[in-house]
């Protein structure tokens, strides 16, 4: 009787804050769209802006369904898709080995520092000029833009979840025989785990927003292409069905993000 009691209290609370999670998050988009729609609503008032209604709520949900059915949208999720995943692997194979390297490496940490934190402010987009001069095709010179915006999130994340790792247990796993890979593999990775993939989540989403103003020049394909053609066609449900394709994919690879640093890292409930 008292594990059932148990498992329907457990039952009851999951499904009060599933519902409160549905309130807040539909709730939330019904605000959002509400105002969006009486923003074009009022400038519609105006017969001088009476062209505004293509950027209308209506129209974009509409025409998402165009694109669906027609391919674009599944061809920039592609194209565009492949180019961050390309970008952020790369910045993610380099900026979690330097970051353990600041995170042991004092000597090495007070070297880095100021030209890391130097070339960390400079804008991805900035490097654009050179990115099409040094690469062959835009696809990797977009690839590279995003792995420079993403390497520092990953790699300064990284080197501070390192740096609360009690320096204790190093010098435990050495006095058990522990070689150096069993430390990174059994100690650090673990240990860590929840900053890298918190620092993977910035990542992302500074690699989202590079993604879609690199694909306006150079290429065919993307959602940044799919946008700048949409505007000088005048497209405008086009263009503000592909800004909401835009936010939906972000919000998800956010949310995926979000549920691996919950199952994967010690800070977990």
């Amino acid at each position: 009787m008292a594990t059932t009691a148990v498992t329907q209290s457990r039952s009851s609370i999951a499904f009060s804050g599933t519902v409160y999670w549905a309130w807040n998050f539909f709730g939330g988009l019904a605000i959002l769209f509400a105002l969006w729609w009486l923003a074009i609503h009022v400038a519609t008032l105006n017969p001088a802006l009476s062209h505004f209604a293509s950027f209308g709520p209506g129209p974009a949900f509409k025409e998402i369904g165009n694109l669906w059915s027609n391919g674009l949208i599944p061809k920039a999720l592609q194209t565009s898709g492949a180019r961050l995943g390309a970008g952020l692997g790369i910045a993610i194979a380099i900026g979690v080995p330097i970051g353990i390297l600041i995170g042991l490496s004092r000597r090495f940490r007070e070297l880095s520092n100021s030209p890391f934190q130097l070339m960390r402010m400079i804008s991805p987009l900035s490097w654009e000029p050179i990115a099409v001069i040094v690469f062959a095709g835009w696809n990797q010179a977009i690839i590279f833009l995003i792995a420079v915006g993403a390497v520092w999130p990953v790699m300064f994340s990284t080197a501070a979840g390192l740096s609360k790792v009690d320096p204790a247990w190093f010098k435990v796993a050495r006095n058990l025989g522990a070689k150096p890979w069993h430390v990174v593999t059994q100690i650090i990775v673990p240990a860590i785990a929840f900053d890298v993939l918190t620092g993977i989540r910035l990542a992302l989403g500074v690699g989202w927003i590079v993604l879609v103003p690199s694909e306006f020049l150079g290429v065919t394909s993307g959602f940044g292409y799919t946008i700048q053609d949409a505007r000088e066609s005048l497209e405008y449900e086009k263009l503000m069905a592909m800004l909401l394709v835009i936010g939906a994919v972000g919000y998800v690879l956010d949310s995926i993000c979000l549920a691996l640093i919950k199952r994967y890292s010690w800070h977990r409930g």
